[in-house]
């Protein structure tokens, strides 16, 4: 059995649970998610807690156990405290704003970039160069994040880019002035 799977979920004062078949919702003081849970595997609501249980030994099956207990675990975490993710922008000239429900960032080219933000995921920009994510959703924070981070990654020549806080960009040496040339 996974060791991760075989883990009751706890929930939470706060916190309301409800399995519905194959689907686990959740609601609490962040927001309201919904988790389906694969084929092959049942969710129970158990003495505050939610099981997730495995019907046969088939190999998809074990895979997704984890999986899906963890994500239930995740989700749970989320409507009750929330996940943040922080990113810096390193650069001269570079730097954003909020507008309304999207970032407007400035990185270099020709146009400003406009980037609308999903539901449930909340921004607070420090200094136009810190960008701090929130919402109750961690998967669609994380892909926020990294659509965010793709719109310059940083370079490993100068360094400059959109970075998560705390990444070490790692650099390269550029060409040498003279070297070789006669």
């Amino acid at each position: 059995m996974s060791r991760i799977g075989r883990q009751p979920v706890n929930i939470p004062q706060g916190v309301k649970v409800l399995v519905e078949g194959a689907t686990v919702r959740a609601e609490g003081p962040k927001g309201k998610l919904m988790q389906a849970v694969p084929v092959g595997l049942t969710a129970k609501l158990e003495n505050n807690q939610i099981l997730i249980s495995r019907s046969g030994d088939d190999r998809k099956v074990r895979a997704l156990h984890g999986l899906a207990r963890a994500l239930v675990a995740n989700m749970v975490t989320g409507v009750k405290d929330g996940f943040e993710r922080k990113l810096e922008i390193v650069g001269i000239g570079y730097r954003a704003q909020v507008q309304g429900r999207a970032i407007q960032l400035a990185l270099g080219y020709s146009h400003p970039i406009i980037f609308p933000l999903p539901e449930g995921v909340t921004v607070e920009i420090d200094r136009q160069v810190s960008i701090t994510l929130r919402g109750a959703d961690k998967a669609v924070l994380g892909q926020t994040a990294a659509k965010l981070r793709a719109l310059r990654e940083p370079d490993p020549y100068k360094g400059k880019g959109i970075r998560y806080s705390g990444e070490v960009v790692r650099r390269k040496v550029g060409k040498k002035a003279g070297a070789g040339a006669k």
